[in-house]
C-alpha cells in the first residue's frame, strides 16, 4: 500500500518551518525559513502576510522535494495568534501608523493596545469570565479597537477581511474564508459550549465594534469550524501550482502554534506515567511560554485563560495559562551581558552559548562541590521583563534582579543565566499551583517542547522545582506533528482528531525531581 504523507507547517514569531510526516507521526523532512519582525517603535510589532506565505512555499517545497505528489494526502498550518488585515481584493492593508503596506500584521507580541484593553477590562462584561477575568492586550479584540481608534481611515474602513494568521494561512491554501475555532474562541472571546457557539453582539456594541457584526459577521467570520475539519475543497489551483503540489489535497482547519504543541504533546508515551489527559500540564516553549490543560469539566480560574471548548482537543475544555517572555527572556540575559562578546569570540561557532554556561555552571558546582542549584543562593529574579501574562494578567509588571554585585565576568553571567531559569521554573510553579487550587486534580507530569526542552539544565530545574516528572518527547517537534495531525484528520486518515493525537504521538524521556534538592 502507497505510504500516506502529510505536510505541518508552523508559522512562529522568528520563522516557517515545515515538516513532511508519515501516518505513524515520524518526521521524514523538515525545513526552516526566516521571517522578519518589523519594530518601528516601542510596543510595535509587526509583520508581511506576503512574506509569511511566501516562507511557507518555500518550506512545503522544500520538503516534497522530489516526492511523488499523489503520496501527500493532507496539509495543516498552525501560527501565531497574530492579526492579518487585507483589502477586497485581498491584498494587504497596513497596521503601520506609517503606513508601510507590506506590514499588514500585528504580531501576537505587540502592546499598542494597553489603553483599549484596559477599557475592555473596566467593562467587566461577562465575555470577560473566559479569560480569567481580564482580556490581555496581545488578543485580537483590543488590536482591532486600536486599529479603529487610532487608523480608521488609514486602516479600519479599508479592510475587507481580518483574519488570525492560522486562519489566513488556510485562507490561502484553499481560497476558503472559514475560520477556526481554536484562534476565534481563544484570541477573539468567540464564546462556544456543548449547547452551540456565537458571537456576543452586546460585548461587540459595548466596545464600539457593532460595526463588526455588519453582512452577518463577514468581517471577522461567520464560517467557524472545528480544528482539523477539511476547509473549502482543498488546496486551490493557484495555492497547488505555487506549491508545486496536486489541486484538492485535503487542508485541515487550522490552530494557534502553542495548540498544535499540545496535540503533538498530549499522547506521547511513557510507561510509568498515566495517559490520561488531565493529568498532564503540556507546555510548549518559545519566545514566549504556554502551558495547555484539558479537562473534562468546566473549569474557571482567576487569571488564567480559559475555559475554552474543543479549541485543541474535540469534547474537552483547554485552560490556557503563559509566560509573556521565555526564551526571549534568556536570550536577552546572555545578549545584554558585557561578557558575552569575549565568550562567542573563543568559542567554536558549532557550539551555542547557553552550552558554553551549561558547562560551565557544571564546573562551577564541581569546584565548590555543591549542586548546581545552589549555585543562585544570592541571586534572584523575577521574570516578568515583559508583564506577567499568568496568573497575574498584568501586563505592567517588569522584572528584577536581585543580589548584583560589580563583577561582569563569564561566571557572573553563568549564574544570572541560571537564575533566569529558576525563575522561569518558579514562573511555571505558580501556574500549576492555581490551576490546582481551582479544581485541576494535581497533575503527574508536564509535557514539554520547544526550544527550553532542548536544554537539560532547565529541564531538570523545572522537575525540581515543581516536584513534578517532565517528559521530553523523542520526537522533538511536537508543533509540526500537531500541525500535520489536522492535515492527516482533514484527509480522514483517521477516524478523527482524537485518533490521529494517539495514533501518531511517539514516546517519551522521563526526568525525575531530584529529592536532594527540595530543601533548596
Amino acid at each position: 500500500m502507497e505510504e500516506e504523507l502529510f505536510i505541518g507547517v508552523d508559522v512562529g514569531t522568528s520563522s516557517v518551518r515545515g515538516g513532511l510526516i508519515n501516518k505513524k507521526g515520524h518526521i521524514l523532512e523538515t525545513s526552516i525559513k526566516e521571517i522578519k519582525t518589523f519594530h518601528p517603535q516601542p510596543d510595535f510589532y509587526q509583520q508581511s502576510s506576503e512574506e509569511i506565505w511566501n516562507a511557507c512555499c518555500f518550506v512545503i517545497k522544500k520538503i516534497t522535494n522530489g516526492v511523488a505528489a499523489n503520496k501527500i494526502k493532507g496539509i495543516g498550518f498552525d501560527a501565531t495568534c497574530s492579526l492579518v488585515a487585507v483589502d477586497v481584493n485581498g491584498n494587504p492593508v497596513s497596521v503601520c501608523p506609517t503606513g508601510e503596506n507590506s506590514q499588514n500584521v500585528i504580531l501576537w507580541l505587540d502592546h499598542r493596545a494597553n489603553k483599549e484593553a484596559d477599557f475592555i477590562n473596566s467593562t467587566k462584561h461577562t465575555c470577560l469570565r473566559q479569560v480569567g477575568g481580564k482580556i490581555s492586550l496581545e488578543m485580537e479584540i483590543p488590536k482591532l479597537l486600536w486599529l479603529k481608534n487610532n487608523l480608521n481611515k488609514q486602516c479600519w474602513q479599508k479592510v475587507d477581511k481580518f483574519f488570525d494568521l492560522p486562519d489566513f494561512l488556510t485562507w490561502k491554501a484553499t481560497g476558503c474564508d472559514s475560520r477556526s475555532l481554536c484562534s476565534k474562541v481563544c484570541k477573539w472571546l468567540y464564546e462556544a459550549s456543548p449547547m452551540g457557539a456565537r458571537w456576543n453582539q452586546d460585548f461587540l456594541n459595548i466596545l464600539g465594534l457593532e460595526d463588526l457584526s455588519e453582512n452577518n459577521y463577514y468581517k471577522i467570520g461567520n464560517t467557524i469550524k472545528a480544528p482539523g475539519e477539511p476547509c473549502g475543497n482543498g488546496l486551490s489551483k493557484i495555492s497547488a501550482h505555487e506549491l508545486n503540489l496536486i489541486p484538492g489535497i485535503a487542508v485541515g482547519t487550522s490552530i494557534i502554534d502553542a495548540h498544535a504543541g499540545g496535540l503533538g504533546l498530549l499522547a506521547c508515551k511513557e510507561l510509568s506515567i498515566s495517559s490520561s489527559f488531565s493529568t498532564h500540564l503540556s507546555m510548549i516553549c518559545g519566545t514566549s511560554t504556554c502551558y495547555m490543560a484539558v479537562n473534562g469539566e468546566e473549569i474557571f480560574v482567576k487569571g488564567i485563560w480559559g475555559p475554552y471548548f474543543s479549541v485543541m482537543v474535540p469534547g474537552m475544555w483547554l485552560n490556557e495559562a503563559g509566560q509573556s517572555a521565555t526564551g526571549k527572556l534568556v536570550e536577552h540575559i546572555i545578549n545584554t551581558h558585557p561578557a558575552t562578546v569575549d565568550i562567542k569570540n573563543k568559542i567554536d561557532r558549532s557550539i551555542f552559548i547557553v552550552e558554553y554556561l551549561n558547562i560551565l555552571l557544571e564546573k562551577l558546582a564541581s569546584k565548590d562541590s555543591i549542586t548546581v542549584d545552589t549555585l543562585t543562593k544570592d541571586i534572584h529574579m523575577l521574570p516578568d521583563f515583559h508583564g506577567n501574562r499568568s496568573p497575574m494578567g498584568d501586563h505592567t509588571l517588569r522584572g528584577m534582579i536581585s543580589g548584583l554585585d560589580l563583577n561582569n565576568g563569564e561566571e557572573q553571567l553563568a549564574i544570572i543565566y541560571l537564575a533566569t531559569l529558576q525563575a522561569l521554573a518558579y514562573g511555571a510553579k505558580h501556574i500549576i499551583e492555581v490551576l490546582q487550587e481551582e479544581g485541576y486534580e494535581k497533575f503527574e507530569s508536564i509535557l514539554i517542547c520547544g526550544g527550553l526542552s532542548k536544554n537539560k539544565i532547565f529541564v531538570k530545574t523545572l522537575a525540581n522545582v515543581t516536584s513534578l516528572a517532565v517528559l521530553v518527547p523523542h520526537q522533538s517537534e511536537s508543533v509540526l506533528l500537531g500541525s500535520a495531525m489536522l492535515g492527516a484528520t482533514a484527509a480522514k486518515a483517521f477516524s478523527d482528531l482524537k485518533t490521529a493525537i494517539h495514533s501518531m504521538a511517539g514516546n517519551a524521556d522521563i526526568v525525575q525531581p531530584s529529592s536532594n534538592t527540595k530543601r533548596y
